[in-house]
């Protein structure tokens, strides 16, 4: 009892969530699909830097274990704690400020409990954009999305988070204080120290603020929604779209027939643009600063020789904001769409653009040899401009509940598909990262000299491994 009551002279009465409140506790203990459950010896959410330093130097004095919490978004179950119950979860959500706008230096400086939204509207405030933009935005964390080095619709033009972040302030796992908050986009004074944290998944201290990049403002969209009848298409299209907008092309989302036929049959108020049929369909979006920017016109042109050359079968182009949101609404809706309709086996891997289709084609050879996806479809959604793709394996609720061992199937399945990624020059994890669900995977595709490196950082930051233990590595 000693120890928790030293946790509540930290964070306050309001700092602790009550454990034994099984409503209250259950949103941090359990992940974001609802597959992973653990315990915790504690829920603490400190409301400023120095009550993080406070709680990680009280946690290191009794070797409690530390499980840092954004949003608790995740794919990989890297923000759950273990069912030993013997760690404390620290939660950043009151750390929620805005602590400076440079517009002059095009940064921004925010503490890590705020959400991606609310960075989002807090640079279009000043006619700044902070492109990040994930389909959970709202309640997702600028922390987590660091600590997972998040990626999302426009990592084509402007990166992923690692691109994104300037400056860190880390509390480190002995409580000590990295202030690292600077705004430079050139310090060449040894080791980039921010680049370890960023992508770390919590595993080597607690993320609480970060100098974000600002860009100027996007007012001028053209989107063209375009079916194909293959992912060569989507790369030959890909190559025309370059050449043609340069840097103004922002995102190219790939998404087969079967998963927006899961959108129009499971979420309300959606509907196919087109009465085309075909396998594929391909969402190109031009983005630019001036408001009178041709990129309508440049979009059509581009597009209208695709379909004249035959790689594209159709193409709708909005010519609203209502209905451009409408179009992005559809791929937004994915997620939401799967859990609906059933359980998602869902596979996170990046590959060379130009292996792009035959690394599927033969993953759907390998999984329908297997037999252990008899009664399953398979579903795409890809960020194919930077060679992401999220292949997803859906099951039917009633069919998975005949699946004997879940955790198996779900093993087995996965084996298939990173085997066939890694052949192909790929990446088991784009965006995703690995936390609980992967990491006994990383071990079959990660070298031992790349194992050997990480485990040294891993010890020379946290000896102890008390930080979110059982992740990543």
């Amino acid at each position: 009892m000693a120890f928790l009551d030293d946790l509540r002279e930290i964070v306050g009465p309001t700092g602790l969530v009550d454990i034994a409140d099984i409503a209250a506790a259950a949103p941090y203990l359990i992940d974001w699909r609802g597959r992973y459950r653990g315990n915790a010896r504690a829920i603490a959410r400190p409301a400023s830097t120095g009550e993080v330093s406070a709680v990680l130097s009280l946690c290191a004095d009794h070797g409690v274990p530390v499980v840092p919490q954004g949003g608790n978004t995740g794919l990989v179950a890297g923000a759950t704690p273990s069912e030993t119950g013997d760690a404390v979860i620290v939660c950043l959500s009151r750390m929620s400020q805005v602590r400076e706008i440079d517009i002059g230096n095009d940064t921004m400086t925010v503490d890590a409990g705020c959400t991606l939204k609310q960075v989002q509207e807090a640079a279009a405030d000043v006619d700044r954009l902070f492109p990040l933009s994930l389909a959970s935005e709202g309640s997702c964390q600028i922390g987590g999305n660091i600590a997972t080095n998040a990626g999302g619709t426009a990592v084509l033009r402007y990166g992923n988070m690692r691109a994104l972040v300037l400056g860190l302030e880390v509390v480190l796992p002995d409580g000590r204080i990295w202030h690292g908050l600077r705004g430079l986009r050139k310090d060449n004074t040894g080791f980039d120290m921010k680049q370890l944290y960023i992508g770390s998944e919590g595993t080597l201290g607690i993320v609480t603020a970060a100098v974000l990049k600002l860009f100027p403002a996007q007012h001028a969209h053209a989107l063209a929604w375009v079916a194909l009848n293959s992912p060569e298409a989507a790369v030959n299209l890909l190559g025309r779209c370059r050449a043609a907008a340069g840097e103004a092309l922002t995102s190219f989302e790939l998404m087969s027939r079967s998963q927006l036929d899961v959108v129009y049959a499971t979420v309300p108020d959606t509907r196919d643009p087109l009465d085309s049929k075909s396998a594929w369909v391909l969402m190109v979006e031009l983005t630019a600063g001036p408001h009178d920017a041709p990129l309508q016109t440049l979009l059509e042109s581009v597009i209208g020789e695709a379909l004249e050359d035959g790689v594209a079968q159709d193409a709708a182009l909005p010519v609203s904001e209502t209905q451009r949101q409408a179009l992005w609404h559809l791929r937004h809706a994915v997620s939401e769409a799967n859990q609906h309709f059933g359980v998602s086996v869902t596979h996170d891997i990046s590959l060379p653009i130009s292996r792009i289709a035959q690394c599927l084609r033969e993953t759907e050879r390998r999984l329908d040899a297997s037999g252990l996806t008899c009664d399953a479809r398979y579903l795409y959604v890809g960020h194919v401009g930077d060679g992401n793709i999220h292949f997803i394996v859906l099951f039917p609720h009633d069919a998975w509940e005949r699946v004997t061992d879940q955790r198996a199937q779900i093993d087995a399945i996965g084996r298939i598909v990173n085997d066939a990624a890694v052949e192909f020059g790929g990446s088991i994890s784009a965006e995703h990262g690995i936390g609980r669900a992967h990491r006994d995977e990383l071990i079959h595709y990660k070298s031992d000299v790349e194992l050997d490196l990480m485990r040294a950082v891993k010890h020379a930051l946290d000896s102890s491994g008390r930080m979110n233990p059982g992740k990543l590595l």
